[in-house]
């Protein structure tokens, strides 16, 4: 356990990690913290809330904050989760940008390099993800490629661009350890400012939401990611079991835009709904530390990623 006394040098502070969807934001977040903080998933958007990664050491506390992607929106939903990365931005002690090592530069990193380019006396480091997809010789094009992109976005009065440049690839473990050196290095001297032993300040309620939620994304067809919600609605303890053998109750509500996609949730029989259960209830299991009871239910809330009054009542 680390001590409450801590070192003058000590440091703590926020770093935001930002980019388009699926760049790898989550799971560079899941590494640095060593632990399952931000769901995952090939479906783009993935990430809708701004989760917050806690690593602490002997010598800093970095409190790492996985943004949903930024991206041109089409919806309400697409909107308000621009507003909350743009509002989250402005707090932060620095930025990184994270840009795949295997898709070349397009629209959607200029678009958000632009975004950017308008945070004041915030560093921005660029982590180029998934390196283990690409050959030496590609990885040194996109690298160029970055700095470039750096150089005529960022800071184009004095061409200054990225603070600095860091390939990374959390499969193989390379370089994660050294985005972690980067990134704390922009830190103000602080003491602490989550308790030792704390890795995310996400309420279990909105975890297992999520966990419901990246099980159903496991598998479904491309057309749905956007369309699925997750609610809790009702979570504890089971009364009158033994204390050495608890059971968490979690009733929750899945929600879709249409009655089509709402069959296609439930499948055959039950049948893609008790999968999704089954999947589900592992993570939850390992997040709360006891057997789980999960009853799960599909509901459909028409378009309500256009609807003021459904993104409400679903928590956006």
């Amino acid at each position: 356990m680390m001590s409450t006394d801590y070192p003058e040098h000590y440091r703590s502070g926020f770093v935001s990690l930002v980019g388009r969807p699926n760049a790898g934001k989550s799971t560079l977040t899941n590494a640095m913290v060593g632990s399952k903080v931000a769901i995952t998933s090939s479906k783009p958007q993935t990430t809708r809330r701004v989760i917050r990664g806690i690593v602490t050491t002997d010598d800093y506390q970095l409190i790492l904050v996985d943004t949903p992607g930024l991206h041109r929106p089409r919806t309400l939903l697409g909107e308000r989760l621009n507003e909350l990365v743009a509002e989250t931005l402005s707090g932060m002690d620095a930025v990184a940008l994270c840009i795949p090592a295997n898709e070349k530069i397009g629209p959607g990193d200029r678009f958000i390099t632009e975004q950017l380019a308008g945070l004041h006396n915030i560093p921005v480091i660029a982590l180029v993800t998934k390196v283990d997809t690409v050959t030496r010789g590609v990885l040194a094009d996109q690298l160029i490629a970055v700095q470039q992109l750096g150089e005529e976005l960022l800071t184009p009065e004095t061409g200054e661009g990225f603070a600095e440049i860091v390939p990374v690839s959390v499969k193989g473990d390379v370089q994660v350890d050294t985005v972690l050196d980067v990134l704390t290095k922009y830190l103000p001297t602080s003491p602490a400012l989550y308790p030792d032993g704390e890795v995310t300040d996400e309420p279990d309620d909105i975890m297992v939401a999520e966990l419901i939620r990246e099980a159903a994304l496991e598998d479904i067809f491309d057309e749905l990611p956007h369309s699925l919600a997750v609610v809790v609605t009702e979570m504890g303890l089971r009364e009158g079991q033994p204390e050495d053998e608890p059971i968490t109750d979690i009733y929750a509500e899945i929600y879709v835009e249409r009655d089509s996609q709402k069959g296609i949730i439930i499948g055959k029989g039950g049948q893609q709904l008790r999968a999704i259960g089954q999947r589900a209830r592992r993570n939850i299991r390992k997040l709360l530390g006891t057997p789980v009871y999960l009853d799960l239910v599909v509901k459909v809330a028409k378009e309500w990623q256009r609807n003021p009054k459904h993104m409400n009542r679903l928590g956006f």
